[in-house]
């Protein structure tokens, strides 16, 4: 019998090749509600190699608990911690102490914000050569915005939802329906605007049954919404100003969102709108500009008890997202998992930025300076263009 003959074994090579990590902060500053990531997005990232660390009780404001994170397996640590990865979440804007604790070089990913950013926080932005990017000046290769797209449909459709519930309020709105029953008048909804969360809106208003009267300054992409609406039931109509005088004060919601032309209303306008008018502002950051004469709720920052008007005001609701922050989170998790795998593809984030311009573009700091006309502007610098840095990095 023929003794065994001895054959080469593989030998457990050690490469061991340190994890990117992703840093989820509880967000600090009042006036951001919203979350970046679920539990099962967290999981995912997991699942794509990078290691997730979240801030104990960071999405307690989204009703999940630090055990559906670690099951997935999210390391669950201290603030500081969580803001020294490499890559970190923080949807609003970093004020200076946290962006002090961020690492050098790191990438910070959130809303631009622009009234909200501190030139203090930005100046250490600056020093730590942080690359900071917007997450809602992100584009693609067909010229859209997946992130605010996605956030503005989310926004047309809570303003709906809220406004229904308002109306409906026996006690502090009108305690009426916003569709009509049979022998009574719907509701009136005016939209400005017609783009993605006008667009939101309309089929949310519709569905309920009531009236809507849509206006835009750009004709072009008003003539596209009410052909993909239907043309028999939302009245479409340009920014003449009488006419938009008429529909204001009949309507008992109005609902501003961004045009392609800035849109302004003069104060007898806004005074001629009906009494208990609910108003939303999707266009503002936090304050708003269109409906300035008017008492003004950021459902950021607000509780229940200030989301009832009395039916004598005429309210402005800001920061409609905040007011539905899971569905918010969940609609950023399916996008920003999207966002990874193309940085995964790309062999890290630099060469991303390098080969994909709608990525850069969304940059307003790297490695030390402003790229960004708006931040540039803040703290007082000139902005630099950023593909000088990338064409030779």
């Amino acid at each position: 019998m023929e003794s065994p003959t001895p054959l080469e074994q593989p030998c457990a090579v050690l490469t061991d090749k340190r994890k990117i990590t992703i840093g989820l902060p509880r967000a600090s500053a009042a006036g951001e509600r919203r979350f970046p990531l679920t539990p099962e997005g967290a999981a995912m990232l997991c699942e794509l190699g990078y290691e997730v660390k979240m801030e104990s009780d960071a999405a307690g404001v989204i009703h999940f608990s630090d055990d559906n994170y670690r099951s997935g397996g999210v390391k669950i640590v201290d603030r500081r911690e969580a803001l020294a990865c490499d890559i970190v979440l923080h949807l609003p804007a970093i004020n200076r102490r946290d962006a002090s604790m961020l690492k050098t070089g790191a990438v910070l990913l959130g809303l631009l914000h622009p009234q909200q950013q501190e030139p203090d926080a930005l100046r250490t932005l600056l020093s730590r050569h942080v690359i900071a990017i917007a997450l809602d000046l992100i584009s693609d290769d067909a010229g859209h915005y997946p992130f605010a797209d996605i956030l503005s449909e989310v926004d047309g459709r809570a303003a709906m939802a809220m406004a229904s519930s308002l109306l409906a309020d026996p006690v502090h709105g009108k305690g009426i329906l916003l569709g009509g029953v049979a022998g009574i008048v719907p509701c009136e909804v005016l939209i400005l605007g017609s783009g993605i969360a006008a667009r939101a809106a309309a089929r949310s208003a519709l569905g309920l049954g009531a009236t809507v009267r849509m206006f835009d300054n750009d004709v072009y992409r008003l003539r596209e919404a009410l052909y993909e609406l239907g043309e028999q039931k939302v009245i479409g109509s340009a920014l003449h100003p009488r006419v938009l005088a008429g529909a204001l004060r009949t309507a008992d919601v109005v609902i501003s969102t961004p045009t392609r032309h800035p849109l302004e209303l003069g104060v007898d306008i806004v005074s001629e709108m009906k009494r208990g008018v609910v108003a939303f502002d999707l266009s503002s950051g936090g304050d708003s500009r269109i409906f300035a004469e008017l008492q003004c709720i950021d459902l950021a920052v607000a509780d229940s008890s200030h989301c009832s008007p009395h039916t004598r005001v005429r309210t402005c609701y800001v920061n409609t997202g905040s007011a539905v922050p899971r569905t918010a989170a969940m609609a950023l998790s399916t996008t920003l998992l999207t966002f990874f795998d193309e940085i995964t593809v790309c062999d890290g984030l630099t060469n991303a930025l390098r080969f994909n311009k709608g990525l850069s573009s969304a940059a307003y700091t790297f490695l030390g300076y402003p790229v960004n006309a708006r931040i540039a502007e803040i703290i007082g610098q000139r902005q630099l263009d950023i593909n000088l840095f990338l064409q030779f990095s």
